[in-house]
């Protein structure tokens, strides 16, 4: 056990660093919401997304603390880099999904708390706009029902922004 206590020490380091990113980052994005006048609903997947690449960096980092070899983390990394390239082009991929939020977080009028139409020829859906996750966009219809829809669906389908719910 003696042989590993450098890299115990080096992965408290990385898991502290880590803690303290994210803490930072929650402050910094209400900041900049603040400063661009970007909606404050935002804040919320904004946060999900920050939290979602300093775990990835982390745990490269702690993989490379534990010796896997320049060799074996680049043949990782190349194979994730293909994986996330083949989610872009497939529709139903969970990383397809995280793709589809990121660019519905930018650049889709939609925050939460809004009315949205989603305009389908065989099933029309209304309500308030919940939860927008790494996987599902959450809506509340006015009768209380619980409905997610992929974010890559959600992308695909046409929707309109009725209104805001100020709360």
């Amino acid at each position: 056990m003696l042989g590993y206590s450098i890299e115990v020490i080096e992965t408290v380091l990385v898991i502290v660093f880590m803690i303290v990113v994210r803490l930072l980052s929650k402050s910094q994005i209400s900041r900049a919401l603040r400063k661009f006048t970007f909606s404050y609903q935002r804040r919320k997947v904004a946060v999900k997304l920050i939290n979602f690449f300093v775990v990835l960096i982390g745990l490269i980092l702690i993989a490379a603390i534990w010796g896997i070899e320049q060799k074996e983390l680049f043949l990782f990394l190349s194979s994730a880099v293909t994986v996330m390239g083949i989610a872009f082009f497939a529709q139903w991929s969970l990383l397809s999904n995280i793709t589809s939020g990121l660019i519905l977080f930018f650049n889709h009028p939609m925050k939460l708390g809004d009315t949205i139409e989603v305009h389908d020829k065989d099933y029309q859906l209304t309500g308030v706009v919940k939860d927008i996750g790494y996987y599902f966009i959450h809506i509340e219809t006015s009768k209380g029902e619980q409905f997610t829809i992929p974010n890559s669906v959600m992308l695909q389908k046409m929707v309109s922004v009725k209104a805001e719910i100020k709360g």
